[in-house]
């Protein structure tokens, strides 16, 4: 088949080489200019998708965003897989996403949404608790500006609302204050075919944080440890509800939905309606099918299950300077072009990201700093974890770092979710 994958940063070149070695046509394109050059010598790229629209089997597109065009070409007969205007509100419009998730007699934690940092400052000092600040729209692509607070008393985020005023001023756009709870973060994601979600579902524990031990800068994230589930509480009281919804709204995709769980119930955070990243990357690993097949039979609406291995997934970013800031200077003096090595030609679990591919080497592109995910399979998390950190100790770059504990969480976080019920 013929596959046209529409990027907006070239996040799913490793979905396009996937792919392409199962032996169909893929041709890329990637919105942001700046980020061209990912994919160089993997696939086919493309300057102007719209002129390949009658050539594509199938569309992909890769982020939200796009959801009235996937819209436009469904209704012309396209087989897309992507997002809707609908699921592009859901992420993108979080007092949107919230007053749905009311709707659908969804449990929800306390949040308003806020046009000025003066306003939102005055409310805390007004009704002081934890709370945690989450951008809107455009903006919220900057995982960085996700403040968590923990005092409280609020004071932590009424000094960080200080800060942005001062940094960003009106630039800022509307954020959401929600109060913020204790518990187990976890998120529930399945595949949806136009009429209905698709089994098993996908339960992930992400890392957003810099450091090991959930320490520093949120990061949007680190690495997630993920298993797949053909039930799941979690699912049924939150995605499966908007099941009827999705498939009014003419939905084909991935589609998932973030929570913090504990003895009082779930309380979903927020939907990501398209690929997860990294989360997608983890997800290829633990699917025992061709990629290209799989996206077929869901874009054409078929009532399948998917096969995917037993046990747990786990994947970590392996990253260079600057992440997770950005600064052009410092991509190019220490990262760009710079030659990822392997000990040994072993390349299986290891997902290319930012990355070019110039005489069979692989060089570090694109200018977030993002090299590598690199995965690992297993009946255990801990059989999973070091299959993982056996491919990392093969992998050789210059300046890099990454994060050692993804799946550590596990052993103490399963144990709670057992004890309420919920795994």
């Amino acid at each position: 088949m013929n596959f046209l994958v529409v990027s907006k940063w070239g996040e799913s070149l490793d979905i396009a080489y996937t792919i392409k070695q199962e032996g169909h046509a893929v041709k890329m394109f990637i919105e942001d200019k700046s980020s061209r050059e990912i994919g160089y010598g993997f696939v086919t790229k493309v300057n102007d998708w719209k002129k390949h629209i009658d050539w594509a089997s199938i569309i992909i597109f890769d982020y939200t965003g796009y959801g009235k065009i996937c819209d436009e070409l469904r209704n012309a007969g396209k087989l897309v897989f992507g997002g809707s205007e609908y699921t592009d509100l859901l992420e993108l419009d979080r007092n949107f996403g919230q007053e749905e998730l009311k709707k659908h007699k969804i449990k929800t934690l306390p949040s308003k949404e806020f046009f000025s940092f003066q306003e939102a400052i005055s409310h805390v000092e007004k009704n002081p608790d934890a709370y945690v600040v989450k951008p809107c729209g455009e903006t919220q692509d900057l995982k960085q500006l996700l403040f968590v607070g923990s005092d409280d008393k609020g004071t932590d985020v009424i000094r960080m609302l200080k800060a942005y005023e001062k940094s960003w001023g009106d630039n800022f756009g509307t954020f959401q204050l929600q109060r913020k709870v204790k518990g187990v973060e976890i998120a529930v994601a399945a595949f949806f075919n136009g009429t209905h979600f698709i089994q098993p579902y996908n339960i992930s524990f992400e890392h957003k944080k810099f450091f090991p031990k959930e320490l520093g800068v949120s990061t949007g994230e680190m690495g997630t440890s993920m298993f797949w589930s053909k039930n799941s509480p979690i699912f049924e009281i939150t995605l499966g509800k908007f099941e009827a919804t999705l498939a009014k709204k003419g939905f084909v995709g991935h589609i998932d939905i973030n929570c913090i769980v504990n003895g009082n119930g779930i309380y979903p955070l927020e939907f990501t309606s398209r690929f997860g990243y990294p989360q997608i990357y983890i997800q290829r690993d633990g699917i025992n099918e061709p990629l290209g097949t799989l996206f077929y039979k869901i874009t054409s609406g078929q009532h399948l299950t998917i096969q995917t291995k037993k046990g747990f997934q786990v994947g970590a970013y392996m990253v260079v300077p600057p992440f997770p800031f950005k600064d052009k200077k410092s991509f190019e003096l220490f990262s760009k072009d710079s030659v990822i090595l392997f000990k040994k030609e072993m390349k299986e679990g290891v997902h290319p990201i930012h990355i070019k591919q110039l005489h069979s080497e692989w060089l570090i592109t694109g200018n977030d700093g993002i090299a590598l995910l690199v995965t690992g399979f297993g009946i255990t998390m801990k059989d999973a974890q070091r299959m993982m950190q056996n491919r990392i100790n093969n992998i050789s770059i210059n300046n890099s770092y990454y994060r050692t504990d993804i799946g550590d969480r596990w052993s103490e976080d399963s144990d709670k979710l057992r004890a309420w019920g919920l795994l």
